[in-house]
């Protein structure tokens, strides 16, 4: 079978096609449309060997997402290439009805719909990409993946807010998110016969999103995200958790449409990109902080400090930690937060060997100092793979 998988966000949408068969979805080719929206939105195709299949079209007319579906579809479809069997979505939020992964129905479309009153800045454009997506492959199915469910097996008390209880009942409660990332790190270890998988681990999804998450024994049991992808640590334009006070304080400085005013500056406005006043790039934070620059070096204190609290928490939480594991773009490719988000933990039985962190590489690594009591891992995050997973078990099921 070969799957279109389509992680889509609000002004990007990158795509893969696997090939299922023993040992799992393979990876045929992969791509990605930046800028939706603009006047030349950018593209990127390539196979497995990394051979550029894009030619002379580095940008691209995609100014709607159903534009850029259209040259997702064209790309996939070119001469020579396996005919789509299945398309996998991923999808932020699932709302109060769903809460596993399955094949989109007009049922589960209407629950999508509803689910928009919990995020919507993500689920509205999904739906059109969905929606746009279906008509252009109508002869296949088509299947949602929710970065929720890797939190279903969180506990009550992690997932309860305590406000009245009428809002509890629509579904107001902590759900979580990356939980796509997080199952594939927990699969990997699995998997991987050179580590001694973890019993208790944090999970450090670090990019432009970011969130820590407990697990024990392979499931969630606690995460900083909550409602919405907005709570939880510091990250690129997002504030992380903030006192609902200072919410209600901004609301009454706004005018205007109010509501709409705030939920963009918490969404695109906040964050990193604040405190520094840069654009949201860590690398170029952490250059300028290098340099002197006030702001960008209180930037890269205040994130840091904000993972390394969660991190602390969740070893509480749980007894213990016998892994702390690096994901995301930072996660996976910045050497100097890891080192400043593990920096005095050796008392805590937690330190790297430097040589180990500072090395580059794009494969699970262990860099853990010889005498550290617990493991410190770097693990590509494989969303894609992990929908490809997904859709391949829900085909065979008929689900």
């Amino acid at each position: 079978m070969h799957i279109l998988v389509i992680n889509s966000g609000s002004s990007s949408i990158k795509f893969s096609l696997f090939e299922s068969g023993e040992g799992g979805p393979r990876s045929l080719f992969e791509g990605e449309v930046t800028g939706i929206g603009g006047a030349n939105a950018g593209f990127k195709f390539r196979d497995a060997e990394g051979q550029d299949l894009s030619g002379v079209r580095k940008t691209v007319k995609a100014e709607t997402p159903a534009e850029a579906i259209g040259v997702v579809v064209g790309a996939v479809s070119g001469p020579g290439l396996p005919k789509v069997e299945a398309v996998g979505y991923r999808v932020v939020h699932p709302g109060a009805k769903l809460d596993r992964h399955q094949r989109i129905t007009p049922e589960v479309m209407k629950d999508l719909h509803e689910a928009v009153v919990f995020a919507p800045l993500h689920d509205p454009a999904v739906i059109e990409v969905i929606q746009d997506t279906m008509q252009r492959f109508p002869d296949v199915a088509h299947y949602a993946c929710f970065d929720t469910v890797f939190h279903e097996t969180m506990p009550e008390a992690a997932t309860t807010y305590p406000i009245p209880q009428e809002y509890r009942e629509r579904g107001v409660r902590r759900y979580g998110f990356h939980g796509l990332s997080c199952e594939s790190i927990v699969r990997q270890l699995r998997e991987d016969s050179a580590v001694a998988f973890p019993r208790r681990m944090v999970i450090a999804h670090l990019g432009s999103g970011c969130s820590v998450t407990a697990v024990v024994d392979g499931r969630s049991v606690d995460t900083t995200m909550g409602l919405t992808p907005t709570g939880g640590v510091v990250m690129g334009t997002r504030p992380g958790d903030l006192d609902p006070g200072l919410v209600l304080y901004l609301l009454r400085q706004m005018k205007g449409d109010k509501v709409s005013a705030l939920e963009k500056m918490l969404n695109h406005d906040a964050g990193m990109v604040a405190l520094s006043a840069m654009p949201n790039d860590m690398k170029a934070v952490r250059e300028a902080a290098a340099q002197g620059d006030a702001k960008a070096k209180m930037a890269v204190e205040i994130f840091t400090r904000s993972v390394k609290k969660a991190l602390g928490g969740f070893a509480a939480l749980m007894g213990g930690v016998d892994a702390v594991v690096f994901a995301g773009g930072i996660g996976e490719h910045d050497a100097r937060s890891r080192a400043e988000i593990l920096g005095g933990m050796a008392t805590m039985g937690i330190s790297m060997n430097s040589a180990l962190n500072e090395a580059q590489g794009d494969s699970l690594r262990n860099v853990s100092a010889s005498d550290s009591v617990t493991a410190v891992l770097v693990v590509p995050a494989k969303e894609d793979w992990m929908i490809a997973l997904h859709v391949e078990r829900m085909a065979r099921s008929h689900n």
